[in-house]
């Protein structure tokens, strides 16, 4: 049985044994999606929410090769099992990878891994500084020519500050991972930060720029990348949600380019 099947079946239990949230609710939703960091937000306790990346595209051209990736279908599906705290999986049914230089062109494609989380909120309603948990660990679903096999896993702590009344805030995600090592034997730390001034523009529409940068201590030697990033979310009455982006690397470690656009519901 493929990865892709054993999610299927895994899901279909999860949805049998899980209640469906009865109407609709005022608050309106609040996605991970977009931006490279993650929301202090929870699903509201007895809802579903599914947020997914219609498509995703990088470009990284470096030492004479073109590589693009190309993701469709990577979503996340979460159900509030508190007033603060939701269990979610997220997948990718179809990366693509392709890698061309002068003289050869190679493409891998398939199933990604699969990701388990929690989110917990910490902090109140109304809190001027919002803070949450949120760890994970990565299943390897993906075959070896996508992922790399191995158990992976990690911490995000999303924060937001808010300004009173004012249509401005700010966000961050600290991050701090255990990455498997580049040999294949044993771990390293993996850090990863965003940080985001955000714009509610209008009651629909809001707006983003971001830094992001990430640390990779393999012991074969460290990775920088950085990006700087800019999005938009627009909700359609309080339970939809459309959203698209487009992040630029600022280091020659770091893809060119990535445009993204997706979609989130919550029910």
């Amino acid at each position: 049985m493929d990865a892709l099947a054993r999610l299927a079946i895994a899901l279909s239990g999860l949805a049998v044994a899980m209640p469906v949230g009865a109407g609709t609710i005022d608050e309106p939703i609040c996605a991970d999606r977009p931006g490279k960091g993650s929301a202090t937000c929870t699903v509201p306790k007895g809802h579903w929410q599914i947020e997914t990346g219609l498509a995703d595209w990088s470009l990284t051209k470096a030492r004479g090769e073109r590589s693009t990736e190309f993701k469709l279908g990577e979503t996340a599906i979460k159900y509030g099992v508190g007033d603060r705290t939701h269990i979610e999986v997220s997948f990718t049914p179809l990366v693509r990878n392709t890698s061309r230089t002068a003289t050869a062109r190679s493409i891998d494609s398939g199933f990604g891994d699969v990701n388990l989380k929690v989110k917990q909120e910490l902090t109140g309603d109304g809190a001027a500084l919002a803070v949450s948990l949120y760890p994970y660990v990565i299943i390897p679903t993906a075959s070896k020519s996508i992922g790399n096999g191995k158990v992976e896993g990690g911490l995000i702590v999303p924060l937001s500050l808010s300004f009173g009344k004012s249509p401005l805030s700010l966000s961050a995600a600290p991050e701090l991972d255990a990455s498997l090592d580049g040999d294949g034997h044993g771990y390293h730390p993996y850090m990863a930060q965003s940080l985001s001034f955000d714009v509610q523009a209008t009651e629909a529409l809001s707006m983003s720029a971001e830094l992001w940068g990430s640390w990779d201590w393999d012991p074969a030697g460290t990775t920088r990348e950085a990006t700087v990033d800019g999005s938009f979310a627009y909700k359609i009455g309080s339970e939809w949600q459309l959203d698209g982006g487009a992040n630029f690397g600022l280091n020659r470690s770091t893809a060119d380019v990535e445009i993204y656009g997706g979609v989130s519901v919550r029910f």
